[in-house]
Formats: C-alpha cells, sequence, structure tokens
C-alpha cells in the first residue's frame, strides 16, 4: 500500500502582537508616615490596549486614582513611585521633567475626579481651554479660542461659543464635566485617563457621558482607562475589568466574563450588593460586605481580604497568593462560566484559585506575610529597579493640560 506524501506549505508568518499602549509594571506608591513609609499602591500591574476601554473599579481608598496619578508622575511630594511606567515601550518613571511635559496632555490626556476642583475659578473656560491647546500647538490666541469652541462641539456642549465666556461656577456639572473631557482632548491624546468622569452625574448624563467616550474611541482610535466605583457604568462601557482592593490587583478579566463569573469573593461580594430588577431580596435589604478595607498602615499579614471573605482559609492568614490565572470554575457557575474562567485572559489573587498541593500547609513552617505596619522601606515590593533612587520623589500636579 503506497504512502501518500503530506507537504506542509509555509505560509507567511503571523504578525506579532503589538505591544499594548500602556503598561503598568509592579507599580508601587508610598507615603511617609511618622518615621516609616507605607505602600498604598502594592506592585500593580495592568495594561491598555490602542482602541480598548479599561475599567478600574474598587472601593474608595482602593489606589484607583493614585494610580492614575502616577501614571502622569503627578502624586503629590512626599510620594514616591516606584515600578514600571511605558507608553508604547518608553518608561514614564524614567523621563526627566522637561520631557514628560511633552507627554502630559500630548500623549496623555486626564480627566480628573472633581471638576469643580480642577478647573481655575478666576478664568473662563474658553480661556483654560485654549491654553492647554496653546501648550502643545502653535496657535495664536484667535486659533485657539476657534479651536476651543471646535472641542466644546466635539463633546456635544450645547452653545459651545456662548459658553467660552463663562466661568466653571457658571456651569452645570455636565457641563463642567464636558468642558473637562475637551481640555483633556485638546492635543488629541492616544490615551485618556478618566478618573469617575460620570460620579457626580445623574443616570441620562452619565449614559451622555459614556456614548461619547465610545463615540471618541471609535472615530479616533482612543484608549480609555476608566477609573469608577459604578459597576454598572464599567458594565455598559468597557472591554475589561481591573479590581483593585487594598492597594492591589486582585482580579482582571473580559467585561463580560467577569460579570459573568467573578472569580475572585471580593469581586462576587461587590456584584451580589448591586440591586437587580426582579430579583428577590430577603426582607428588602441587599448582601454588603462585612467590615472595612484596612487602613494603608495597618493592613493584615497575608491576603488584605481574608477578615472579610466569607470563604477564607487557614493559608489566607499566613501569606499572600500571586496573581494568576483561576485553576476552576466559580462554585455553582455553568458551562459558559467555565470557558470563561479557563480563558488565559484572566487572573486572580486568590488562594482557592490554586490547587489544594500547591498551597502552603498548615503544618509547615511559613513565615506570615509582613503587614505594612512593619515595613521601614519605600517600594521594597513594588520596584523593579536595583540602582538606589528607583523610588523617587514625583512631580507635583502641575502642568497636566
Amino acid at each position: 500500500m503506497s504512502e501518500i506524501a503530506t507537504v506542509t506549505v509555509a505560509g507567511p508568518h503571523p504578525p506579532l502582537p503589538r505591544p499594548p499602549l500602556l503598561l503598568v509594571d509592579q507599580l508601587a506608591v508610598s507615603f511617609p508616615a511618622g518615621k516609616r513609609w507605607v505602600q498604598v499602591v502594592r506592585g500593580a500591574s495592568l495594561a491598555v490596549r490602542r482602541r480598548e476601554i479599561v475599567g478600574l473599579v474598587g472601593e474608595s481608598g482602593s489606589g484607583k486614582s493614585l494610580t492614575a496619578l502616577a501614571v502622569l508622575r503627578l502624586v503629590p511630594p512626599p510620594g514616591r513611585v516606584a515600578g514600571r511606567v511605558l507608553l508604547d515601550g518608553e518608561d514614564l518613571l524614567a523621563l526627566p521633567e522637561r520631557e514628560l511635559r511633552r507627554v502630559r496632555g500630548a500623549r496623555i490626556g486626564m480627566v480628573f475626579q472633581e471638576p469643580m476642583a480642577a478647573l481655575d475659578p478666576v478664568y473662563t473656560i474658553g480661556f483654560q481651554i485654549a491654553e492647554a491647546v496653546a501648550a502643545h500647538r502653535t496657535l495664536p490666541r484667535r486659533a485657539a479660542l476657534a479651536e476651543a469652541a471646535r472641542l466644546l462641539d466635539r463633546v456635544r456642549l450645547a452653545g459651545a461659543r456662548r459658553l467660552l465666556g463663562d466661568y466653571p461656577h457658571q456651569l452645570s456639572g455636565g457641563q463642567r464635566q464636558r468642558a473637562m473631557l475637551a481640555m483633556a482632548l485638546a492635543a488629541g491624546p492616544d490615551l485618556l485617563l478618566a478618573d469617575e468622569p460620570t460620579s457626580a452625574l445623574d443616570v441620562t448624563l452619565q449614559a451622555q457621558i459614556l456614548d461619547l467616550l465610545g463615540e471618541l474611541r471609535a472615530e479616533l482610535g482612543l484608549a480609555v482607562l476608566l477609573i469608577s466605583h459604578d459597576l454598572a457604568v464599567v458594565a455598559a462601557s468597557c472591554d475589561r475589568v481591573v479590581v483593585f482592593y487594598a492597594g492591589q490587583v486582585v482580579e482582571e478579566a473580559p467585561a463580560a466574563a467577569l460579570f459573568a463569573a467573578p472569580a475572585h469573593p471580593y469581586t462576587r461580594g461587590l456584584l451580589a450588593a448591586l440591586p437587580r430588577l426582579g430579583r428577590p431580596v430577603g426582607r428588602g435589604r441587599l448582601p454588603v460586605l462585612a467590615g472595612q478595607p484596612p487602613e494603608p498602615a495597618s493592613r493584615p499579614s497575608g491576603c488584605a481580604f481574608h477578615p472579610r471573605c466569607p470563604e477564607a482559609m487557614a493559608v489566607c492568614a499566613l501569606r499572600e497568593p500571586e496573581l494568576g490565572p483561576p485553576a476552576s470554575p466559580t462554585a455553582g457557575a455553568g458551562s459558559g462560566a467555565e470557558t470563561a474562567m479557563a480563558s488565559e485572559q484572566r487572573a486572580v489573587r486568590c488562594w482557592l484559585h490554586v490547587e489544594p498541593g500547591k498551597r502552603p500547609g498548615a503544618s509547615e513552617q511559613i513565615a506570615p506575610s509582613t503587614p505594612d505596619s512593619a515595613r521601614s522601606t519605600p517600594g521594597n515590593a513594588g520596584a523593579t529597579r536595583s540602582e538606589p533612587g528607583a523610588a523617587r520623589s514625583t512631580a507635583g500636579a502641575q502642568g497636566a493640560a
């Protein structure tokens, strides 16, 4: 019987995947507390790809906003930042201040959490947006003002030319938010850091702002890091979600997969507390997460969430888990959830997702994780450089236009 030869025809190699636009690697932010330093953000890593909207969620004080400020080196002194923040492969933490000013606004725009505090009360809206335009383009004042009006039109602010002469206190909350967005877009950035852009708005205005972010992504190729405590906002607008707790990333997943089958007990607790139409609620109360997030200076050893976790085990208090892929589907999840949980795009920091044979045993001699209250040096868990000065004082909050 003759053998049939098989010939493999070599075709073109598939293109290598492009690196992410923004890569935050082992970011640590520390502040002095008496005679020691306390890490507020601890070894946080995340990525934002081009044309992607990534949601950063967590309770107040979890380090979300501080992470965004650290990306632009706007952490106020005496705060110190360690790790790497790569924009198209260039480490922003290593740039001289003069070169970093070319990145702020031009490559990365930022919408700050409270527009009334971020906008200068003694200058008109038109002046402030035109100033941001002129900082990155060589335009005469009249042309800069015309561009400011165009930007206000672009963010769908009615009566843009009339509002150029108004002061921040004369605008509504929604108008101020759109003015901040117009200012952030003044130089055509590749990445937008949006810190709680819908927090003070009613649901109608929230939907309009989220629609606008989607349009900007589609038309301008804009990538967005959306910081929010509102899970409904994140579910409606984000491609991927990064969950923060006590200064760390505890879960990361595509948005649809995370909301269908959350892997970390903290994420499950947040989603369980969301009111839903048609869901019966016993005695009229929603589930709540017991306790409060720990203070940065007095975090417990092991997993920071274990004092509040309904599924905590003995190992949770002994050693902090690493961030890695989920090992098994969430209890009670269906086949669709199993597929989502097995996706290589997911990561979770929890001993429940480590095979029992690979967990530290209760009989082992294990040195407990050092709580932050015992630390004396800044950035030692999050620094990626070994040379002195890896934890450097950052520039004050200035020139972010």
